[in-house]
């Protein structure tokens, strides 16, 4: 299937009134600190307090009925989408997930009524039993990256993005499996050809910043990270998002854990916003010099808010986090 912007105005019919229409506010802090216009797409303001909502939907919205049920496997939030979606469509959900998934995002998901599989300790081995239940029990499932109908929903922030400022420069995407930086690339391009579209990870375990620079999908190790939500692979059969980001983003780049820790702090300090360590590498990015000057605005994406709120504490105080063998030294904001 090849994606076109036509695929993301359907999603946005099938999204209204539900998972669209997201605050898009600048950051004074942030605009000073890039010395332009600096926007943040607020999409931890949906009702499952992620983006995720806005492909799991347009997928599941997809499904012929009569469909028994579907799974997915996820590092939280995009479980969290496919559960609510399942649940307007009065069907089962089984939502697959590593032992790296913070409690914080199990227990959300099982309160949206969903069935939660904990499997091994990558998204590789959530995936497998995710695969297992679409043979054995008739499941159909969505992968949160590569899917035509997820990357097309979440297509829609860029959309969103673009109508509210025709005049942005660069858009600071968080980057992980890329069906959210294929779909906003997408979106972009095509209203806009010459925008810049670059996507942001942490520096241990990007597995589409070493994709694209491999030249196909590699396999990588997942660690404990501030930015969790990034982790996972993009899968070595990949046959969408891959593509798309290899060939619509301009760069990619990576941040430090110090960095993205200092970023929380710097949204919640100065933007009074509670998020996910995953939304801030737009930011850290930017703040660490990572990301050419901007010749116009900048937006980037406020992925989620699902976090865990004793490490979010932590970091709010400055005090230390461990990320299994990795401490992250804490500071207090602006000490």
């Amino acid at each position: 299937m090849t994606l076109s912007l036509a695929h993301i105005l359907s999603a946005r019919r099938t999204l209204r009134g539900v998972a669209d229409a997201t605050p898009f506010v600048p950051s004074p802090f942030m605009t000073k600190a890039a010395g332009q216009d600096f926007l943040l797409k607020l999409e931890n303001m949906q009702p499952i307090g992620a983006f995720k909502l806005r492909g799991a939907m347009n997928a599941v919205m997809a499904l012929s009925e009569g469909t028994a049920g579907v799974t997915c496997c996820s590092t939280g939030n995009h479980g969290r989408g496919v559960a609510y979606a399942a649940g307007l469509r009065g069907i089962r959900a089984v939502i697959c997930m590593s032992e790296l998934v913070p409690q914080a995002k199990v227990d959300g998901i099982r309160a949206l009524g969903a069935e939660v599989r904990i499997k091994g300790r990558s998204q590789d081995e959530a995936l497998a039993e995710s695969l297992r239940l679409v043979k054995e029990d008739g499941l159909v499932e969505i992968s949160p990256f590569d899917d035509p109908h997820v990357i097309a929903g979440q297509g829609t922030i860029g959309l969103e993005m673009l109508e509210a400022r025709p005049d942005l420069h660069t858009i600071l995407v968080p980057l992980s499996g890329g069906g959210l930086a294929a779909g906003v690339a997408l979106a972009a391009k095509s209203i806009n050809p010459d925008i810049r579209v670059i996507g942001v990870s942490m520096d241990r375990g990007a597995a589409m910043h070493l994709s694209i620079a491999a030249g196909h999908p590699v396999e990588v190790e997942e660690v404990a990270s501030l930015a969790d939500s990034l982790g996972g692979g993009v899968g070595m059969q990949n046959r969408l998002s891959f593509p798309l980001c290899r060939d619509l983003l301009d760069d990619t780049v990576l941040v430090t854990e110090d960095e993205i820790y200092q970023a929380m702090q710097v949204l919640f300090y100065e933007d009074r916003i509670v998020a996910e360590g995953a939304c801030v590498v737009g930011l850290a990015a930017t703040l660490a010099g990572k990301v050419p000057a901007a010749e116009g605005p900048v937006g980037t994406i406020i992925t989620g808010r699902n976090l865990d709120m004793t490490m979010f504490h932590d970091i709010m105080a400055g005090r230390d986090v461990q990320l299994g063998d990795v401490t992250v030294k804490g500071k207090p904001y602006g000490a």
